[in-house]
This record gives C-alpha cells, structure tokens and sequence, in this order.
C-alpha cells in the first residue's frame, strides 16, 4: 500500500515537472528580443556663420587738456564747475596777485632807475663827443663815456624785458580756457595753494568725439567683416552712429584682463553726450560651422565630443570635436565631423562606442 502511494507521488511529481519546463520553454519562445536604443540625429550640414560681438561703453571726448597755472600761489576763486561750457579765454579761476603785483613793481622802478642812468650816461657821452672835438678831451676819456653809454642802454633793455616777464606772470595769475570745450574735471578749492603745472581743470575740447571700450585680448583675434563698428545708445537704441577703431591699448589692465580701444565716431549725435553708455556692435568675418543643440555634446577625456552613425552598421562612434563657441541653447562646431555625416542629437547618454541604434527621427538643419 505504502509502495504504491510512493509510486504514485512519484509520478505525480514528473508530471508537474514536465509541465514546467513546457511552460518555460513557451515562456522562452514569447520573450522578445532585446531593443536597440533609439536616438534623434541629424545630417551634418555646415552653414556661413558670423556671431555680432556686443561691448558696452562711453562717449569720451576725442582731445583733452589739462590746464594748470604757470606760477605758484593760492586760489582766490573758481568760476565754472564740472559739466559746464567754456569759451576760450575765458577766466576759468584765480589765485592771489600779491606776490606778482610785488614783482611788477620791482621790475618797473628798476626800469626808471635804468632809464636814468640812460640819459646821464648819454648827456657825458655826449659832453665827451663834443670836447674830443675841440681836442678839449682826450680819446680815452670818449672811449669811457661810450662804453658807459653803451652798458647803461644793455641795462635798460635787460630791464624793460624783466617788466614784460613780471607782467606775464601777473597775468597768469588767471587761468583761463585755451580752447572751446566742456570742463570734465576740476582740481582745486578756494584757499587751497596749488605749485606750477599743477592740474587744475581737464576741458574735453569741442569737435570730434570717441567711443571708449575695454575688451577682452581673445576679441582682437577676430578680423571685422566690416571695419565700420555700429554705436548705439544704450537708453534709446534707435540713436546710431558709426565709427572705427583709431587706437588700442598695447598694455593689459592687470585688475580686469583687458585692453582698451578708441572707436573714433563718424559724426555725434547730440544725444550722445559725453559719459552717455553706448553699445558697440561688430561682426568678425563669416566662418563655416555646423551648429547643433547642447544634448549632441558628450565627452571624451575631458574634452567635447559628439555621437556620430555609420549609415551602414547604425553603430555608434564618440568623436572629438572643436567648439567655436557656446550659445544658448546650441553649440557651434568648427571641426571634428565632415559634412553629411549623422550625428546624434537627442538619447546620447545611453551610448556606448560600438553600440547599434535606430534612428527615430532624422532631421534636417
């Protein structure tokens, strides 16, 4: 009895065993087989490309001067201020005249007292002269009376010279506008003594104006397509004007990298005042590039990289690449993929070099 409820269980068992493995083996059939993954590409094409370069800077007068006195002394007054408008000649400030006053004095008695000595030295002359003639006198004596006279009217000059001095110096006592302009900067305050050439007032001389940017090195590499730079003002674009470049900086500022450049303006509209913001618009020279979103761009050993298909095999293959630049949004390639080759541009994370993909979706740039 036991014997043949072992037999039984046993066979029981094998035939729940062989309905497993039937099961699994249609389980096996039903199983697909695995995918490949799917990527978005495109189709390398490269087009004619030109990135406008856009700086901010500042109206800048295109000549300058600093106006100093030519004598020392103390400030009495100032008669304009920073912003305002001079004509030149114009009295722009004055310092104390005592001190030339005195000088003037001196020099003009030293005159009279040299114009005194003039007429006695030229009376005896004279009184000699007439004497040798009568052979009243001898020639030394004449010879002495001319020399007298001769040193007597060197002294008078030399005196009539220290009066012109002197009264030059007084009136530089007043500093006054060489030319028509705008004061943009003032130095000095009442009371305060200030030395010869010493600044004392910056005047941006009327005419032509400049445009004044700091760029970076890296942009002086980029030949303009155009030599004429685009000016616009910053708080009302519609104001334009044009310039070119007249001056750049062969030094560095070590505090911001970079490099100042002069763009002398064609003409100045009379909204772009001194110290007013304008934007500087160039564009380099047109290049090939291909451009493409920023998912294409992986990596390979630290550096851009994109997945290019082989048409034939649909394998995968990471190839370095040369970005031009970034934007947002896309990246501009200049080397490292030839033109029509199909590039990844959506599902690169999931690749691997060698693996086989299927193309959802190709599209054209």
């Amino acid at each position: 009895m036991r014997f043949l409820m072992s037999s039984g269980n046993s066979a029981f068992l094998l035939v729940i065993a062989c309905g497993l493995l039937v099961s699994s083996c249609k389980d096996d059939e039903k199983r697909p087989e695995r995918q490949n993954t799917a990527v978005r590409t495109v189709t390398a094409e490269f087009t004619s490309y030109s990135r406008p370069v856009k700086l901010t800077g500042e109206v800048a007068a295109h000549v300058t001067t600093n106006l100093s006195f030519r004598v020392s002394g103390k400030i009495t007054e100032w008669t304009v201020d920073v912003g305002e408008r001079v004509k030149k000649g114009q009295v722009l400030a004055r310092i104390d005249p005592k001190e030339q006053n005195a000088d003037v004095e001196s020099a003009e008695a030293a005159l009279q007292g040299a114009e005194a000595v003039v007429k006695q030295a030229s009376l005896s002359f004279e009184r000699q002269k007439m004497l040798l003639g009568t052979n009243a006198s001898t020639q030394e004596l004449f010879d002495q009376a001319q020399t007298t006279l001769q040193t007597a009217q060197a002294s008078l000059e030399s005196s009539k010279a220290q009066v012109g001095t002197a009264r030059d110096a007084l009136s530089y006592a007043e500093l006054r506008a060489d030319t028509d302009g705008i004061v943009t900067v003032r130095s000095v305050e009442t009371g305060q003594v200030v030395q010869t050439a010493q600044t004392v007032y910056t005047i941006a001389k009327d005419g032509p104006r400049d445009a004044i940017f700091n760029i970076y090195e890296s942009l002086l590499s980029e030949e303009p397509d155009d030599p004429k730079i685009v000016l616009a003002l910053v708080s009302d674009p519609s104001v334009q004007t044009t310039g070119t470049v007249s001056e750049i900086s062969p030094t560095i500022n070590a505090s911001t990298g970079t490099v100042k450049v002069k763009i002398a303006m064609d003409n100045t509209p009379d909204r772009m005042t001194l110290g007013a913001s304008v934007i500087g618009i160039a564009r380099p020279k047109p290049a090939k590039l291909l451009i493409l979103p920023w998912t294409s761009v992986s990596a390979i050993n630290d550096k851009p990289a994109v997945w290019v298909i082989d048409p034939k095999s649909r394998t995968a293959d990471l190839r370095p690449v040369t970005i031009a630049s970034y934007e947002t949004g896309r990246v501009l390639i200049s080397g490292g993929v030839s033109k029509g080759e199909i590039v990844v541009i959506d599902g690169a994370k999931s690749l691997r070099p060698g693996q086989v993909v299927d193309v959802v979706e190709e599209q054209a740039l």
